[in-house]
């Protein structure tokens, strides 16, 4: 018989019972150590605070408002898809915790231990984008809360051929090295990061909400906000909303095994989890409850958190809001859009990357995705950035949990996943498993002709196209994995591996 913990704990004894392939291992990719499992039930719940607690967030609820919904169905639209999206969460989680192996190790099992670059690498793309999109907010933070002096001078005037200003520029390149100095310190700085920097958030989120109560008077203004939709208009908002609202935190829902990795046990990750549709409900409140007090108290809506704090005005509130929003974008930048990038590189080549020298590439690489185009617009970012983004990350999770838990009824071959062998359980062909990309290609096609018509390539497509683009994560999640599941049937790929396994056998 197996021992009590044997497969959920892969230390560095046991880890020396197999013989892994060079090329598919470094420190950064082996199974954690027990040793290595700190992230309590708290610190997984500190995680999310931190990855809540920025401005995209702030923005959710309240451009829901703007475009028609009353401001209880735009929260309830994007408590709703966090609910929904926990369910992914949690269950990706579970391999994280049990194997102390990282997505792109997870990947190896669906993809094959070649394939697996292809999501990886997929996901990486998606993290890289918003690298530059969140560092892009932290450098607009200092721009903004600048003396008016400096931002009329001529360095802030818009350069045609860069589509911003050298001050702006500036500032998001001062952001940029300012995080590098955490992700330095690898995964254990990070935890002590979002530890730390929660409990802080906390009180300024609810220090702002207090402040907009008192000068506005009450939260009547936007209680009194009802919705301007016709039930089937309010459908037609609905479902791309409750897709973009998904996508944003669809991304972690992938790579949530490079935290749960560390965490002591299955209860601290699921229950450090369940607090997200909570505090998603309560920090799109907080926005929504400032921005429409920000009409009574100002005369007209201020819907940027960093321009109202710096409307506010005062030195200590000036400190407190450079201090707020730093830490909010940094918490939610380094663990949402760095680990899943750094850990894919590492993947692409142990040999040459490791957690920080792939850190390092991914704020590079965030700088060369130029995010201040990206965000021109708030429809190009949510309908655009998010539904679009979701196509490639849906069918990828599908996939994966299809093959983790239907396939192989939660059992891995923990030897197999670090070898090359070409007799190995995911060698496959090649190295490659063509059920997972076949699946892969049917859950992705059916999403293009709608996003070509979004971003103006097509000027007409069938309606039925628009329908899959406006629920792509849905669609392309399930269809990817049903297919996937399909195949391996029919091909007889699947086997159930754990008697071949030493950690999971006496």
């Amino acid at each position: 018989m197996a021992s009590k913990n044997s497969a959920q704990e892969v230390g560095s004894n046991e880890f020396k019972e197999f013989d892994p392939d060079s090329d598919l291992i470094n420190n950064d990719l082996k199974p954690t150590t027990q040793d290595q499992r700190t992230f309590s039930g708290w610190e997984m719940a500190s995680l999310w605070i931190g990855l809540v607690v920025g401005v995209p967030a702030y923005y959710l609820a309240g451009s829901l408002v703007d475009l028609g919904m009353s401001w209880w169905q735009g929260i309830a639209t994007v408590v709703a898809a966090n609910i929904i999206l926990l369910v992914p969460l949690v269950l990706t989680g579970d391999p994280g915790t049990r194997y102390g192996i990282s997505f792109p190790v997870l990947a190896r099992s669906a993809f094959g231990i070649h394939g697996a670059h292809i999501p990886t690498l997929l996901r990486a793309l998606v993290g890289c984008g918003w690298y530059g999109i969140e560092t892009w907010i932290g450098g607009e933070a200092i721009f903004l809360l600048l003396p008016e002096s400096i931002k009329l001078s001529a360095y802030a005037k818009s350069l045609p051929w860069l589509s911003t200003s050298p001050l702006e520029f500036s500032c998001f390149i001062v952001f940029w090295l300012a995080q590098l100095g955490i992700v330095w310190r690898g995964m254990d700085g990070i935890r002590q990061l979002e530890k730390y920097s929660a409990p802080i958030l906390i009180v300024l989120t609810s220090a702002l909400l207090v402040w907009a109560y008192i000068n506005a008077g009450s939260f009547s203004h936007m209680f009194s906000l009802s919705s301007s939709l016709s039930s089937s208009q309010f459908w037609a908002l609905f479902f791309p909303s409750l897709t973009a609202n998904i996508s944003f935190w669809a991304p972690l829902a992938l790579n949530i095994p490079d935290f749960t990795r560390y965490a002591k046990s299955q209860t601290d990750q699921i229950l450090g989890q369940a607090g997200l549709p909570i505090f998603m409900g309560a920090f799109t409140f907080v926005g929504l409850a400032v921005t429409c007090s920000t009409s009574v108290i100002f005369g007209h809506v201020i819907s940027n958190p960093i321009e109202l704090l710096g409307r506010i005005g005062g030195v200590v509130t000036m400190i407190l809001a450079i201090v707020g929003i730093s830490l909010a974008t940094i918490t939610t930048n380094i663990a949402a859009n760095v680990v899943a990038p750094a850990n894919v590189l590492v993947n692409l080549s142990p040999s040459i990357f490791t957690f920080r020298r792939g850190a390092l590439l991914t704020a590079l690489l965030g700088i060369v995705c130029q995010p201040w185009r990206l965000l021109k617009s708030s429809e190009s970012f949510v309908y655009t950035w998010l539904v679009g983004y979701s196509a490639l990350l849906g069918p990828i999770g599908g996939i994966i949990l299809a093959d983790y838990y239907i396939l192989r009824r939660t059992k891995l071959n923990i030897n197999a996943l670090y070898s090359a062998n070409p007799v190995g359980t995911y060698y496959y062909t090649g190295g490659y498993n063509l059920a997972a990309i076949a699946a892969l290609t049917v859950g992705i096609l059916p999403v293009i002709p709608g996003f070509l018509h979004k971003v103006e390539v097509i000027h007409s497509v069938p309606k039925a196209f628009m329908v899959i683009y406006n629920n792509a994560w849905f669609i392309s999640f399930f269809s990817a994995g049903f297919v996937y599941w399909v195949l391996s049937c029919l091909k007889g790929t699947q086997k159930n591996s754990s008697s071949a396994d030493p950690l999971l056998s006496s």
